[in-house]
């Protein structure tokens, strides 16, 4: 059995003196196009008919290309089918500036705890959420925006894995340590608010720099890289922060209700707590799942047809 690479579908046209060619691939990134004496080489990643992969193929003329036509290579222009789009300037500034505010917002939140660390070292653990809360409480606030992006087809964000994250960040930000004084001067504040800022001060400026067409290279491997080590030890945080307070919503009862009669029963909230750490890791694997999905498709094997 032999590995077989990916050819995508070539249309071929021929003048007198002229002969064109189209390559039915979209969202063509790194395109690869040289000319060898006779033979036209092309690679690139696209989505073709077998999916997101690589694809390229070989074409050979019947004589050696003169010199002068491989200079015209440099100048092949690679059209989109899609209509164009009168608002595009205007949504990519619109992410532009989302993802600006949002990479400034959880800047200011890993130099500020970075700085408290050395210089207050252990201590600086327990005082975080009131050092941080607001800017934190602003921008887990505004990431309502990327699912209503990911709604209106702004972006090709899928809607499923950004919900987890939106939902599952602002119950903890919010009921576990917004709403229990006890929780908030928690050491494990501090890896959760840290673990978060770090993941997004890499994400943000993709995103930013995306909207401008210019990729820096070693951005987006650690873009790519950066969820392996922080995604898993987030969640184990937060996990962490929900065991610490179902105790404490036991205590005092906090968002508890009783059942009307004739069953008057009290259901408390540290019932839903225990459920709810069962879906913080169902949302891991989801979200794991989604970005290795990512990271693969960007810098893993690609699929290869077989006999």
């Amino acid at each position: 059995m032999q590995n077989q690479v990916l050819t995508p579908h070539v249309y071929w046209a021929q003048r007198h003196r002229e002969v064109y060619l189209r390559v039915e691939l979209s969202d063509v990134q790194h395109p690869d196009i040289s000319i060898t004496e006779n033979v036209l080489h092309f690679k690139a990643h696209g989505h073709g008919a077998k999916g997101d992969n690589v694809y390229e193929f070989h074409l050979e003329f019947l004589e050696p290309v003169k010199p002068q036509e491989e200079e015209r290579i440099n100048k092949i222009r690679m059209e989109s089918r899609v209509p164009n789009d009168s608002f595009a300037n205007l949504k990519r500034g619109y992410l532009f500036m989302y993802n600006l505010v949002q990479f400034l917002g959880f800047s200011w939140i890993f130099v500020n705890m970075t700085v408290r660390l050395f210089i207050l070292g252990k201590d600086s653990f327990y005082d975080t959420f009131h050092t941080m809360a607001d800017m934190m409480y602003f921008c887990q606030m505004l990431a309502v925006v990327e699912i209503i992006n990911a709604l209106l087809k702004v972006t090709r964000s899928p809607v499923i894995p950004t919900l987890i994250q939106f939902f599952g960040r602002n119950i903890i930000l919010f009921v576990i340590l917004g709403s229990l004084e006890e929780m908030q001067s928690k050491a494990v504040v501090f890896f959760i608010f840290y673990l978060w800022s770090t993941s997004e001060i890499f994400r943000y400026p993709f995103y930013m720099l995306a909207c401008i067409d210019i990729e820096w290279k070693l951005l987006t491997w650690i873009r790519y890289s950066i969820w392996i080590p922080c995604y898993p030890l987030g969640c184990l945080a937060e996990a962490v922060s929900v065991i610490q307070s179902i105790p404490l919503f036991s205590e005092t009862g906090k968002f508890s209700f009783t059942l009307p009669y004739p069953l008057n029963i009290t259901v408390k909230f540290s019932f839903f707590l225990q459920i709810y750490l069962i879906i913080i890791f169902l949302g891991l694997f989801v979200n794991f799942r989604h970005l290795y999905k990512q990271r693969r498709r960007r810098y893993g094997p690609k699929k290869r047809k077989t006999n």
